[in-house]
């Protein structure tokens, strides 16, 4: 623990600037500013702005210049005037530590939690690369998870990638919380991209519980913040999973959510000149988002693994519109979440005729394969009769598969919302006596 201590001490006094390059401000536009006078600079390093009658703001460069750089600042231009000096603090990066296991975070690498945080012995860029392709490990083992659905239906291995698509409040967050609890994973790092500040404490003592504290981090960004604290709180995250990884450590990361990350990159981008394209949102968004999804993943050689779950926020159910169709497309898989599932009172409300686990079909054997092949094939079934059925035009023994759909239907529903303790092999015996009809009527 003593070393500890000294190691965040000497990383404190490291990252002390003897020297400190100034510029000033020459203009301020409409949301930007312009600063002369910096040199060796590039784009996307941190500024930090000291207005004679404001608080100091900090700053990201955004385009570069003859005449000078472009900053686009945390917080609002009010109270900065010509001439305010501007500190160039070099680029964004994060210096994650053992320590912060535990403690709520922003992605700056301060702490929200009124303890002091030590950074860690060594800097890590906010946007690295992802490992290299050839290199990584391959998907691992299926994972524990607490969670019924997820331990039978969509298996999540060590190292695989899912999206959670949902719309609002159908219990997005409260599945969030039962995984962050329940996989099988050394260590959680929960990124909450604009989130209402409200929720945050609600999350960590009723939904994580201390249980799930212990071993997580929880990088935040509430929605009042500017877009880019908002959209460096994913990257930040992504930095200390990679640190955890890095160590060998199997690590579940959850972000919530992706969407939000992308309107912050939108707003940002378009702060630059960069026209909207996709239904708003600039060209640039795609690659953001993928390269992001990216880093997650299998590790290489000694590391461990960054299992990971992505939410996007769908209105409407539209699975079609910008953001869901780019992430879906680099994902091992995607959790669709339906409002009329929670509307009838079933959590988790997951659509499984929508969700795909692409670690399927190698993370069940043959039997499970043949279980979950058979449960799909019957709520399918009945998904397909349901209007006939709940208008009184089926009729009993027209159809062998209808009526067995209909009759197991109520246990199978049931099943998908259960969490109770135990294996997935625990689950899986609980699926075959319910399609054996030994289950709940």
């Amino acid at each position: 623990m003593a070393n500890g201590v000294f190691e965040g001490l000497q990383a404190e006094i490291g990252a002390v600037q003897p020297i400190r390059r100034i510029g000033r401000v020459v203009e301020v536009g409409r949301g930007t500013l312009r600063v002369s006078g910096l040199q060796n600079v590039a784009l996307g390093d941190r500024v930090q702005i000291r207005p004679r009658s404001a608080p100091i703001s900090g700053g990201e460069i955004l385009r570069l210049g003859p005449d000078g750089a472009t900053v686009l600042p945390d917080s609002t231009l009010e109270g900065i005037t010509i001439a305010d000096p501007v500190e160039h603090l070099g680029p964004a990066e994060l210096a994650p530590h053992e320590g912060w296991l535990g403690r709520i975070v922003d992605p700056f690498g301060k702490p929200l939690d009124g303890r002091p945080l030590l950074r860690g012995p060594s800097a890590r860029p906010l946007r690295a690369a992802a490992p290299p392709a050839a290199s990584r490990h391959l998907l691992g083992a299926r994972l524990e998870t607490g969670v019924a659905v997820f331990n039978t239906l969509l298996p999540i291995v060590r190292g695989q990638r899912l999206g959670l698509f949902a719309g609002s409040g159908i219990g997005k967050t409260t599945l969030l919380g039962k995984l962050a609890r329940g996989v099988a994973a050394d260590v959680v790092v929960i990124a909450l991209i604009g989130e209402r500040g409200r929720e945050l404490r609600d999350f960590v003592e009723k939904v994580l519980g201390p249980e799930g504290m212990a071993r997580a981090v929880l990088i935040v960004a509430t929605s009042d913040q500017s877009p880019l604290v908002r959209r460096q709180t994913a990257w930040a995250a992504m930095a200390v999973a990679e640190f955890f990884r890095d160590q060998g450590q199997q690590v579940l990361l959850l972000a919530d959510s992706v969407t939000r990350f992308a309107e912050a990159h939108r707003e940002v981008a378009l702060a630059a000149g960069e026209p909207a394209s996709l239904r708003g949102y600039p060209a640039s968004v795609a690659h953001m988002i993928m390269s992001l999804a990216e880093r997650a993943g299998p590790g290489c050689g000694d590391s461990g693994d960054i299992t990971a779950l992505f939410t996007v926020l769908v209105a409407g159910s539209d699975m079609e519109e910008p953001i869901a169709d780019i992430l879906r497309g680099v994902l091992d898989g995607h959790v669709v979440m339906d409002r009329a599932i929670a509307e009838r009172g079933r959590f988790p409300a997951i659509d499984v005729l929508r969700s795909v686990s692409r670690s399927l079909p190698e993370a069940a054997s043959d039997d499970e394969n043949r279980l979950i092949s058979e449960t799909r094939s019957l709520l399918s079934t009945y998904d397909r009769a349901e209007m006939m059925i709940q208008a009184g035009l089926y009729v009993p023994g027209s159809d062998a598969m209808i009526d067995r759909a209909v009759r197991l239907w109520k246990a199978l529903d049931g099943f998908l919302a259960e969490d109770e303790p135990g294996t997935a092999e625990d689950s899986f015996a609980r699926l075959a006596a319910y399609l054996a009809g030994r289950g709940p009527s």
